[in-house]
């Protein structure tokens, strides 16, 4: 079997497959200074809640885009696994040709997420993780990742509107039912949703007219159900693209591979 885990600044999400079927996922809050022995504790009571033995684990793949926790990480696998992990970093083999200005400054997941995008639809591709930042990624036909976009994320919106604005009020996201809200709730609720869905399809119209075509549109992360509800330009919603794309980088990267 194969453990995989995406650590994200807000979310961590992990996955169990068994062969090719995700048999189990997990999505818990991201704590940025735990030590090997809690990680242990925390693996060992999910895998026990699902019935899993330890010993039947032969792989994992982590990425992580909260680097103090990495060495952490690596070495829960060999407390609870008794195997190193394949982190996603550079010098990985992922079948990704990677065409920005520098990519060790792209993200672990937004690499993973481009690797099971590319294997499930092929290109050309946006992809939008609606994570901590809201992500988008560009991919070409080719495989070749060409860069993207970053903006702050729907809950650190919603957060800085409380913190900075004295009489607005925490709102939960969620959709409303029209743009005019009539209360201080749906105002904001409004903003949010209907603004990032604009937002959304701006971004992806602008970046469609730079490539010349016509990319196909995924969407993952936490927000993404509520935002391709109300934006066009979306066309798929994966949830779990982060953990597929783990499993693909480590397919790859297996003894024997080429």
């Amino acid at each position: 079997m194969l453990f995989v885990m995406d650590v994200g600044n807000s979310h961590t999400v992990l996955g169990l497959y068994d062969g090719e079927r995700l048999s189990a996922h997990w999505r818990i809050w991201t704590q940025n200074y735990r030590t090997a022995d809690e990680l242990r504790v925390m693996l060992g009571v999910l895998l026990h809640q699902e019935g899993t033995d330890v010993k039947s684990i032969t792989g994992c793949c982590i990425s992580s885009v909260v680097p103090q926790l990495n060495l952490a990480l690596g070495r829960v696998t060999q407390l609870v696994f008794g195997i190193d992990a394949l982190m996603v970093e550079p010098g990985v083999k992922t079948g990704l040709v990677l065409q920005c200005d520098n990519p060790k400054e792209v993200g672990a997941d937004r690499i993973v997420n481009a690797v099971a995008a590319i294997e499930e639809h092929g290109g050309p591709l946006i992809l939008i993780d609606f994570g901590t930042a809201t992500t988008f990624d560009v991919i070409t036909a080719q495989s070749e990742y060409l860069g993207g976009v970053i903006v702050p994320g729907i809950q650190i919106s919603t957060d800085a509107l409380f913190e900075k604005c004295a009489k607005l009020p925490r709102v939960e996201v969620s959709t409303p039912s029209c743009v005019i809200g009539r209360n201080s709730v749906d105002n904001i609720r409004s903003g949010l949703t209907y603004g990032y869905a604009d937002l959304v399809d701006g971004i992806v119209g602008r970046v469609a007219a730079e490539m010349g075509t016509r990319p196909k549109t995924i969407a993952t992360g936490g927000m993404a159900h509520i935002m391709a509800s109300v934006a066009k330009r979306i066309d798929v919603v994966d949830p779990l693209l982060t953990l597929k794309g783990l499993r693909a980088v480590y397919r790859k990267n297996e003894r024997g591979s080429t």
